[in-house]
């Protein structure tokens, strides 16, 4: 599967992608937020064999993708959408010599319009980490909206963690995001 933005390709992931994603994947600074990582080499080449399981499901409603930047074929991160029933979440995660360009931004605004557009989900929702300020401004820059702050709902590295809360509703989108 793939999906084009004005600077992107966002695709299935392939046997190949795993060095690319290990570059991002093993970086303290990209996964200090996540409730991933730092991974090891096995730990990433397993999720990328996990992914390309998952292409193979026939009625197929968790993808994840690699973002490659149109202009030079470069791979420079990932996003993904995960749908249930008429709900879904968005996720991304860029190297870090990619961030600050707006990619997240486009390839999460490609992820909406997937989950409204070909599953016709009711609502799209994100988390951050309340630390995540990049991560949250991406979120309301594709016209969502803070729902709450979540407080320690999750246990991971050691630790349980807040998230912020973001959704956006599909006459939301529809209103605001039509391209």
């Amino acid at each position: 599967m793939e999906i084009e933005t004005s600077r992107l390709i966002i695709r299935d992931f392939r046997k190949e992608d795993w060095i690319d994603v290990h570059t991002y994947a093993s970086d303290p600074k990209v996964t200090e937020f996540m409730i991933w990582g730092p991974n090891s080499e096995d730990e990433t080449k397993t999720y990328i064999e996990e992914q390309i399981t998952k292409q193979q499901s026939v009625n197929r409603v968790d993808f994840e993708f690699g973002v490659i930047l149109k202009e030079t074929s470069q791979f420079i991160g990932g996003c993904g959408i995960y749908i249930k029933e008429r709900n879904a979440e968005i996720g991304y995660c860029f190297s870090p010599e990619y961030w600050g360009h707006g990619y997240a931004t486009e390839a999460s605004e490609a992820m909406l319009e997937f989950g409204f557009k070909q599953f016709h989900v009711h609502r799209v929702f994100a988390t951050c980490r309340p630390g995540n300020h990049a991560s949250a401004n991406v979120m309301k820059r594709i016209g969502m909206k803070q729902e709450g702050h979540l407080r320690e709902h999750m246990w991971h590295k050691g630790r349980y963690h807040d998230s912020y809360l973001f959704s956006i509703l599909e006459h939301e989108y529809s209103q605001g995001n039509l391209r």
